[in-house]
Formats: C-alpha cells, structure tokens, sequence
C-alpha cells in the first residue's frame, strides 16, 4: 500500500524561495573580483536569480543545457547556482586550476552551450575560444569594468541582468533531472563529471544542514573558503540559504592575511577549506598574534588533517571538525563533530577521535572489502576499501559507460578508491588512498599515517611521503618536506620518526623542497611528486 501523500518535486529553486521569505536579512558578503565589498540579501538574490534566468531564455538557454561558470566565490556564482537549474539547465562548475589540456576536454564532454566567467579568467578563456566554435561567453562584471575583449558572442552580467524583470515563476521539474555538473580532477586517465539532480542537491543541503547546526543557522557567518566549483563548495552553496546562515565569500583573495583579514572585518564564526589554506592561516594567526575575533570553527576537508594542524586551531579555542567526502558524493560522506560522550572525553582522547574522519552523516551507508570484495568487521582494526552508497552519491559518471561500471560494484555500491577502518561506535579512519600506499618487502606502509607524524616535528612546516623503487624492498617511502626553519636537520626528523614508528615504516631519505606541488582541488599532488622523485637513489 503507498502512502497518501502529495508527490512535489524536490527542487533547488524552492531552497532560494524559501531563503527570500524566511531569511531575506540575511545574505552573501562578496570580496570581489573588482575590488571592494558587495553585500546582497538572499531577498535580493532571489531578486536578481529571476532577472538572471530570464536573461538566460532570451539567448535561447533553457531545459537540459549545460551551462558553464569559470568562477571565483561571489554573489554572481552563488545567483547562477539558482537561476540555471531554476530555468532547468544544468550548472557545470568549472575548475580553473586545471590545465588547458582537462579544461578542453572536459568543456567539449559536457557539451557546454555557454559559459560565465569571471574577469579574472577573460585572458585564459580567450585562449580556448577557439576550441569551443558554438559558446556564447558572459563576462560577469558590470559595464565600467567590461574589459576590451576578442571573445565571440560575448555579454556583460550587469546589463543582460539589467534588461529583464524579476516577474517569473520557477517551473516545475522531474526531481530526478539533472540540476549540478563537477568533474573531477583527473588524477588518472581524463576527468569524470558527477551529474547531481534536483533531488540530490536539496536532499544534501538538509543532510548538511542538520550534521553542522553550529555554523549553520540564522546569525551565524561562514566562510567557504573551499571554492564553489569544488562540489558545490562542499554543500555550503545550498546549506547555508536553506539554514538562513550568512555566506562570506572571499573571491580569489585566499592567502593567510586575506582570509584573517576577511573573518575579523566580518565577524566569521566559521571556515571551510583544505588543509593547505588552514596551515596559511595558522602561520597569518602566529604573525598578528590574534586569531580573528568571531572565529570559532574550522572544517578541514580535502586531504587528511595532520594532528599537528588540529591541535594548533584546538589550542586558539577554534573547534576542528575533520570532514571527508567527494564530487562523487555531492561531498559530505562524514563529520568529525563530537557530541555526547565523546565531547566529554579528556582533550587528549578528543584529539585521537577528531584525527579521524568522524562518522557517517544521515543518508551515507559504508562498508569495508577486502581485495576479494568480502566485507571486513567495523572493528576499527580491519582495513579494506571503503565504498558508500545513499541517495546523494553518484550511481555512475556522466557519459562514460566504462567508468561508471568500474565504479559501482555488483550490490550497487560506489568504490572510493580509499583504504579504511571503522570502529564499533562509526568512527571511520582513512588510512590511505589505494594508489598511494606503499609496499616494502611484504608490509603495507600508510603515507598518511608517516606524514601525521613527521608534521609534528618542528622543522616540518608541511610534507608528503612518497614510493621510490628500491633494489631490495620493491618500494620504500621518502619524506618531501617544507622546512619550517632556515636549517632543518634530517636527520633529528627520522629519528623523531624512528622513536614513534616501526622501523620499517621509517623513511629512507628526506627530501627538502620550497613548496609541494598542488592538485586543482587544492590536494598535494603525489603523482607529480613519484614522477619528479622515481630516480631518487636508494641504498640497498
């Protein structure tokens, strides 16, 4: 027997409707591209998201289109993530940071029929115009700062904005249409759009907002500093109207004195980012000898968080939830948030706890399969692959039939590529990427669990360890570190090392570098590091 209930589709639209009404103080405060800051309500934003979609449909965009933005994070991106799927198009987040090469490639794979940028990207796009012969490009700017440009069938934001009225009325939609597009980085082979539905977005703004009600509500400030076209700026785009909460959004302006500058004009009480922005804004934090005054909590996603990182925020009194997750699941997988018992517990075993990465949000189911695909115990000391299913996760990619099928296992699970435990009470704990452990004679060593370590060290501002091939033991692992001191000593770290790990977990060799090379999404790229490093010498 079905239940009795009115069937009305889920969609992103009603999350700005819903905004406008109940929240309409609130808003986004933009550092812009421009220079200066703009403030908007989401009563405005809602305003100005209709005039957009109306600007939309009168060059000839509608239902099913791809429609692309190469955009930092301001109050223009934040109005296309409403008004494209609100006219049913589907908004295609493009990463600048990815080489011309992946931007071709995945520009054309999603048939994109036009593009918002911003000006910062004018001078890059104009490059690869010629690659995409059918684009109509608008500049999101207004008519003073409309820069003098070769870009074909070219419009400026403001003045296509300018030119409609807000009189209309979002359609309705199949819930399960496409809303959202995100590719991902393409660390191996070419990269692969997640393609996110109506129902898919809302379902995971309400997961989202629910799991981080700290930050998340009316009168609180949050800063995402994880861009917008990073899966939907990690749910923030679609959380933050829906929960009433004020987005502070820096633009490109990301480094250390920027961001602390931003937070304490502002009054921020949360920030989202990966570790490499949070390790900046402790060492901005160190020069001013202040953290900005509101700031209270720090999400640290992306990559792993050294212990090292989270102590030095837990110590200012700014609470670390440790989040993990994917473009491929919309991202949230799981929270570091502690509550109950375990907030009660000594800082010393909270620590341990917000090391991992936290416990599956509502809607996220997990499972740990050994090589053999049988499921392993939630013992927290088997290991596996981890794969997740729910209702916010992808059930393949984007015209890619072959990597859809490699992706979802025969149970209809979708394989993360990592490698983890979880323990009794859901605790999950990332040991490593697959493609990033190392195997030394017969033993597994986690790069992870080596650099946590070695971040503790003083000399060690940031690092990664790395397989080089070696003679005897098939791989061993080396350090490539940024010193935190003018003369660091390699040989106190691997002792450090030796005096907490087993010896043959050890690394062979320090490796001392300006800078580690970053992925587009802002992670260390360890494949660039193993190309640069595959000729290091080892001893036998």
């Amino acid at each position: 027997m079905r239940g009795m209930m009115m069937d009305r589709p889920l969609r992103v639209a009603d999350i700005l409707t819903y905004a406008e009404e109940m929240y309409a103080f609130e808003g986004i405060v933009s550092n812009t591209v421009e220079g200066g800051i703009h403030r908007e309500s989401y009563a405005e934003m809602g305003t100005r998201a209709r005039q957009m979609a109306k600007a939309m449909l009168a060059l000839g965009l509608g239902h099913g289109d791809r429609i692309a933005t190469l955009a930092w994070n301001g109050y223009r991106h934040m109005e296309l993530y409403y008004a494209i799927p609100g006219i049913g198009g589907i908004c295609h987040t493009l990463n600048p940071r990815l080489s011309a090469e992946q931007m071709i490639y995945i520009t054309n794979h999603a048939e994109d029929r036009a593009m918002f940028l911003d000006l910062t990207f004018a001078p890059l796009v104009e490059k690869l115009a010629p690659q995409f012969p059918q684009m109509q490009y608008v500049v999101m700017t207004d008519a003073a700062n409309m820069p003098q440009t070769a870009l074909p069938n070219v419009h400026c934001y403001e003045d296509l904005l300018a030119a409609q009225d807000a009189d209309y009325d979002w359609p309705d939609c199949d819930e399960n249409d496409a809303a959202g597009l995100c590719y991902t980085s393409g660390t191996t082979g070419n990269p692969k759009g997640a393609l996110y539905s109506h129902r898919s977005q809302v379902l995971h703004a309400l997961l989202v907002g629910v799991s981080m009600q700290n930050a998340m509500r009316v009168g609180k400030r949050m800063l995402p500093v994880v861009p917008l076209f990073h899966a939907n700026s990690w749910g923030a785009a679609h959380a933050a109207p829906l929960t009433g909460a004020t987005l502070v959004m820096p633009g490109p302006h990301l480094d250390g004195a920027s961001v602390w500058e931003l937070m304490q004009a502002e009054d921020v009480f949360a920030a989202w980012g990966v570790p490499t922005v949070w390790l900046g804004l402790l060492e901005e934090i160190k020069k001013r000898g202040a953290k900005p005054d509101g700031f209270a909590e720090v999400v640290v996603g992306g990559s792993a968080a050294a212990p090292s990182l989270i102590q030095g925020f837990e110590e200012l009194g700014v609470n670390v939830c440790h989040a993990w997750g994917m473009t491929e699941m919309s991202p949230i997988g799981s929270l570091g948030q502690l509550s109950g018992p375990h907030a009660a517990l000594p800082a010393e075993e909270q620590l341990k706890l917000k090391s991992t990465q936290g416990r599956r949000v509502f809607g996220v189911d997990f499972k740990i399969v050994d090589e053999n695909g049988a499921r392993q115990p939630h013992d927290g000391a088997s290991t596996g692959e981890l794969y997740v299913r729910g209702p916010t996760i992808i059930s393949g990619y984007h015209n890619n039939a072959q990597a859809s099928a490699a992706a979802i296992d025969a149970e209809g699970w979708f394989g993360t590529g990592d490698v983890a435990t979880i323990d009794p009470e859901g605790f999950l704990t990332i040991t490593d990427r697959a493609k990033d452990l190392i195997k030394s004679g017969g033993e597994w060593i986690s790069s992870i669990d080596v650099e946590n370590m070695a971040l503790a060290h003083p000399d060690v501002a940031n690092c990664a360890v790395i397989a080089v091939p070696h003679p005897k033991w098939d791989e061993r692992p080396v350090l490539v570190a940024v010193p935190a001191v003018a003369a660091p000593d390699a040989g106190a770290i691997l002792a450090h090392l030796a005096a907490n790990l087993a010896k043959w977990q050890v690394p062979d060799d320090v490796i001392f570098v300006d800078e580690l090379p970053l992925t587009a999404t802002g992670k260390v790229s360890k494949l660039t590091l193993r190309e640069r490093f595959r000729d290091h010498a080892l001893s036998g």
